[in-house]
């Protein structure tokens, strides 16, 4: 049997802690603030990100350099026979491209799977915990990959922002569009289902848009994930946040009602995605239980 490793980035809200107590290797992601570079959960904390971001400094995410990526693979293929190397969705970052480039190298073709499942945040983290788990049950690297690739589809994200200013400041929406939806105290409600991040809905108030989202998820599972009646053996519900933990909690117990005796995993939103959205703002995520880690 294959001793396969599993590599993600710090999209998957997986943190250096974290990684080694669920034995996934995860990739810091890069980030200009200024001109000074940073490493999400090395140098720069959530707190730190954040503190910046509403201090208006100027923020750029990068690409992780494959130079590094290279040498992490060698290393790591020294230990391990195979790679499963799951980035961040090729719809939000060049990220996923580079790396399957790299992947097609002769020193790393057949022995590194790059897997663009469309995935950031918890479901990222879902797939990277599944890979484990696959691996665990004895399934080769280019089976992984197969399974992953199979099931890239079947997850959905929704956010509630809390402020338009963000997109607004990166160009996502016109001035104009801001000012109208600040004044109107509008709450937008983004989805991520495939490759890109789009609107979904515009809420009047939070209760609204969170009431929105529940019920997107439910139909999602409904005509998507195998129904309602099944959802507890089929599905696997997450809610991610930027930095306001006591508005995910709280969030997470409404949800609750809705799906009572859920595992509800509850993490922070990519700082990746953060920085186009700001603080405030609070998700819900499905993704399908994998049938062969039923």
């Amino acid at each position: 049997m294959s001793k396969i490793a599993v590599i993600t980035d710090s999209n998957s809200g997986i943190t250096q802690a974290e990684a080694k107590e669920l034995g996934i290797i995860v990739i810091p992601m890069p980030f200009m603030i200024g001109e000074d570079e940073y490493f999400e959960d090395i140098n720069l904390t959530q707190d730190e990100f954040y503190e910046k971001l509403k201090g208006g400094a100027d923020i750029h995410t990068s690409q992780p350099n494959l130079a590094t990526i290279s040498e992490l693979w060698t290393n790591t293929l020294k230990e391990y026979d195979e790679i499963i190397h799951i980035p961040m969705s090729s719809g939000l970052s060049g990220s996923c491209q580079s790396a399957y480039m790299l992947s097609q190298e002769d020193e790393f073709d057949g022995k590194v799977f790059v897997i663009d499942n469309q995935r950031i945040s918890v479901t990222q983290r879902q797939s990277a915990i599944d890979a484990r788990d696959l691996a665990a049950k004895g399934f080769s690297g280019k089976e992984i990959a197969d399974i992953l690739m199979r099931d890239k589809f079947k997850s959905s994200i929704y956010i509630m922002l809390d402020t338009l200013y963000y997109l607004k400041k990166g160009g996502r929406i016109t001035p104009a569009a801001a000012a109208i939806g600040t004044l109107l105290k509008l709450k937008p409600v983004l989805q991520i289902q495939g490759e890109k991040l789009d609107a979904f809905s515009k809420a009047r108030t939070a209760n609204i848009g969170r009431d929105q989202m529940i019920n997107a998820i439910k139909n999602d599972i409904e005509n998507r994930f195998g129904g309602l009646e099944n959802a507890k053996e089929n599905i696997h519900l997450e809610i991610a946040y930027t930095y306001d933990y006591a508005v995910a909690m709280d969030f997470k117990e409404q949800v609750l009602t809705h799906f009572p005796g859920f595992d509800i995993v509850v993490n922070p939103l990519s700082l990746s995605v953060a920085c186009h959205i700001g603080p405030g703002a609070v998700a819900i995520a499905t993704c399908m239980i994998c049938p062969e880690l039923k």
